[in-house]
């Protein structure tokens, strides 16, 4: 199975355990890009619905795309007071729109699912003469010692393949998206912002969220379980309860206006 269709059959602890982003995330996209309710807006992978949820309560008008079955009923679910928001089941990559249809077009936590070498061409092609890419993602930062240490060696031990930095990673400023983006042709020098905030875990709920991300729906189910366990001792002999901190990377661009 491709890793990013490995969400699916997690959708209802995914909706329930991935963490949301800051609402300023959404104010600064709004304001950047110049959207009005009329905006047509679409969003690339939209889970459940977490992000998705953020744009319908400003009242815009959201087509979300996802390839989760599973994914979208919950996302309608979750979404079900807004009938401006519209689901289609299918990735970005076959998904046949119109071109130059969207003021926004936005991804949260999936941009890195798009396939290389289509992800500026082809976000370019929908997007209105001016018009906004927003993508973002939340970044886990190193625990506080010492489960920092107790985490590492568990890594080593269980699954020396998940150590290192996390996959978010891939959104730092230092990171390689940053750099794809900045040396794209189809957009204009794009806008970085940061936010810090923080998110309070038990072992249980610490150890829902490891089993809805793709590196650990990968593992063999008897070597995720023993990891997982020694994560809750490990959490559970510190207290029971830790402060995960996060990192939320928002980049902007804008697709140049028609000469």
């Amino acid at each position: 199975m491709e890793q990013r269709f490995t969400f699916d059959s997690v959708a209802s602890l995914y909706n329930t355990s991935r963490p949301l982003y800051p609402d300023a995330v959404f104010a600064d996209v709004i304001d950047f890009a110049g959207l009005q309710a009329k905006d047509q807006v679409l969003e690339i992978g939209c889970g459940t619905g977490q992000a998705t949820e953020g744009f319908a309560r400003r009242g815009l008008s959201v087509l979300a795309l996802d390839p989760g079955v599973e994914l979208i009923t919950s996302a309608r679910k979750r979404l079900a007071e807004f009938p401006r928001v519209r689901f289609q089941q299918t990735t970005f990559e076959a998904w046949p729109g119109k071109p130059e249809s969207f003021r926004l077009i936005f991804a949260a936590q999936s941009f890195h699912w798009v396939s290389p070498e289509l992800r500026f061409a082809r976000t370019a092609a929908f997007l209105a003469s001016g018009g906004t890419l927003a993508v973002f993602g939340n970044v886990p930062m190193p625990s506080e010692e010492p489960l920092f240490e107790q985490f590492a060696r568990i890594y080593a031990c269980y699954a020396p393949q998940l150590a290192g930095p996390p996959a978010e990673a891939w959104y730092l400023p230092d990171g390689p998206f940053a750099k794809e983006l900045l040396q794209s042709s189809y957009f204009e020098t794009p806008i970085h912002h940061c936010y810090r905030w923080s998110r309070s875990h038990t072992a249980q709920s610490y150890t829902d969220l490891l089993r809805t991300l793709s590196s650990y729906r990968l593992l063999a189910e008897d070597q995720r379980e023993i990891l997982l366990s020694k994560f809750a001792r490990a959490i559970n002999a510190h207290g029971g309860e830790f402060e995960l901190h996060y990192e939320t990377h928002l980049y902007l661009a804008r697709r140049p206006d028609a000469a």
